[in-house]
């Protein structure tokens, strides 16, 4: 059975069904808005601009560099930075030199590193003198090669990159790093490569433009590949949707990290694909984004929930004029009707919410801009993207408004996952990636998701598989046995919960959980919320039923809610 495709319907006039991609690689952006605004700011960061002929020419410097170290095509580059112009060059850099690229969270904890860097076989590493003490610990233990390490002070303006050393220290900042041998800086490195320009020999359907690590539908961090055409497709549909952004006119306030795929496609490579002004912030303070935003006059604002929630409730909110923001596409979670609201209120501009997943580049919908928006709904298929909703029981696709698993298919869909052709086969199959996101489509082809990713947690805009916080858990020497669930939480969305069963006669408490995960996982994934028990609910072969655990919990907290009200 094949349904029509409804959503084609509701289309602004402005954006085809179908569309034209380059077969190029993804560095082509680059080039291009190098060659027709040569002289226009590629990005603006903390003062300092760098314009498109110089990113390009950066970009180059850093890619004969790693050809010089011995970097061949297909090489896997980490790149564990937070949003500075050394992402961006880095970025375009390994991709010059023919490299596949593999984003890391800087926040990632040693354990977490190990398993990325050692999966992705990365001999070389970019990161920032910060975390130069992390990455080095677990050097050994990893395939790396090389480092290259950077400092925030590298491109700041003059001034402030004189003053960046007192500022460190003033902040109990002392970063101690072994230069010799393999460990360079990265700033030597491009002063010593001259600029010349780079030809790879690259094919876009086939080559490996980027390793990005995700938990995929079953919780075990695995890379997914994504090709040079996958991303030069997100980015021109992307285009396509936005179709009243101007070539060389738009400024992209780059809140969302570069280390993350949605923040990669949406502010980097979008941006660089239509030359526009990429305002990097490296870390999300509300006093930072009003100030950017009073400074630089944003355009486009692509972001989560949380970061619109922090700017609409802050006492500071009057005193600042978000008017230029003209269009935002909220994603990582579902948006609020209040927030969306309250942002259009006091911008002028749209907030609409979308969809993705990494494995598709990774946007796959989101509602029309400058049309029709369902609020509640994640959009209409982006174009060239078909969508399916399946019976999970007998693989048959289902009619309008029934509940199913969403199937995607289009050109920004993944080749597969790094090394798992076993993992690839059970959710790619005939082109088609079975997300394990249940949903449904209306009659006008407006998309709904009704439950996440199988136990999936999204906690401000980042994914947390249970089974991960659980094993740490399951190290501490008192515990027994561990669950992890996601409960409502009014920031951030989601946030941790577990369920402990200690071993007879210990116990610890919750701050000495605490500690114990903040040493194994990154900060966003640590439990915020406890409950001890003496047993957990199972299925009978000893599975741990976590949606019961969910139902209980959502039962006292609506019975909680119900008592507030009669007392």
């Amino acid at each position: 059975m094949s349904i029509a495709k409804p959503w084609i319907a509701n289309y602004p006039p402005e954006t085809a069904p179908s569309l034209e991609y380059p077969r190029v690689p993804l560095t082509y952006f680059l080039e291009e808005s190098a060659a027709t605004y040569p002289d226009s700011t590629a990005i603006y960061f903390m003062g300092k601009r760098i314009t498109y002929r110089e990113l390009l020419l950066l970009s180059y410097s850093f890619a004969n560099a790693l050809i010089k170290r011995g970097v061949k095509k297909g090489d896997r580059v980490a790149i564990m930075l937070p949003n500075t112009p050394q992402t961006v060059i880095s970025y375009y850099g390994a991709l010059f030199a023919g490299a596949t690229v593999v984003m890391t969270n800087p926040l990632y904890t040693e354990r977490e590193l190990i398993h990325q860097l050692t999966d992705s076989g990365a001999e070389t590493i970019i990161t920032l003198d910060l975390l130069y003490s992390r990455v080095s610990s677990i050097r050994s233990s990893t395939p790396l090669k090389r480092l290259i390490v950077t400092s925030i002070g590298d491109y700041l303006p003059f001034m402030k990159k004189l003053l960046y050393p007192m500022v460190q220290k003033k902040q109990g900042q002392n970063p101690q790093v072994a230069y010799g041998g393999d460990v360079e800086s990265f700033q030597a490195l491009i002063d010593e490569q001259d600029p010349e320009v780079v030809y790879s020999s690259i094919n876009p359907e086939e080559d490996i433009a980027l390793l990005q690590y995700t938990g995929g539908t079953t919780g075990v961090a695995k890379g997914v590949m994504l090709t040079h055409a996958n991303l030069i497709a997100n980015a021109i549909q992307c285009q396509a949707v936005l179709y009243k952004l101007v070539k060389g006119k738009e400024r992209i306030l780059g809140v969302l990290p570069l280390f993350h795929v949605y923040g990669m496609t949406t502010v980097m490579n979008k941006g660089i694909s239509i030359a526009a002004e990429i305002i990097l912030v490296p870390k999300y303070e509300v006093k930072e984004i009003f100030s950017m935003i009073d400074k630089r006059k944003p355009t486009l604002f692509p972001g989560a929930p949380t970061m619109y929630i922090a700017l609409i409730n802050h006492p500071d909110l009057q005193k600042h004029d978000l008017s230029s923001i003209e269009a935002c596409v909220s994603g990582s979670a579902p948006l609020p009707i209040e927030v969306k609201n309250k942002f259009e209120e006091l911008t002028k501009g749209k907030l609409v919410e979308g969809y993705g997943l990494t494995e598709a580049s990774p946007v796959t919908h989101s509602n029309p801009i400058w049309g029709k928006g369902i609020t509640g709904s994640v959009g209409l298929p982006w174009p060239d993207t078909d969508c399916r909703i399946m019976d999970m029981a007998t693989g048959e696709e289902l009619p309008q408004g029934e509940i199913g698993e969403l199937a995607v298919c289009g050109p920004q869909v993944m080749k597969g996952y790094w090394n798992r052709p076993e993992e690839t086969a059970a959710v790619l199959k005939d082109g088609w990636l079975f997300t394990g996101d249940m949903g449904y489509m209306d009659e006008q082809g407006y998309f709904y998701i009704v439950d996440r990713k199988k136990d999936m947690i999204i906690a401000g805009g980042f994914n947390i598989y249970p089974r991960e916080v659980e094993e740490v858990l399951f190290e501490h020497p008192a515990i027994q046995e561990a669950a992890v669930i996601g409960v409502p939480d009014a920031y951030r969305g989601e946030t941790v919960k577990a369920f402990i069963v200690f071993k007879e006669g210990q116990t610890a408490g919750e701050e000495e959980l605490e500690a114990h995960c903040r040493q194994r996982l990154a900060a966003y994934k640590i439990p915020r919320q406890y409950e001890f028990r003496s047993t957990l609910p199972k299925t009978i072969v000893g599975k741990v039923l976590r949606r019961q655990l969910q139902d209980e919990d959502q039962k006292r907290r609506e019975e909680a809610t119900d008592d507030i009200k009669t007392s």
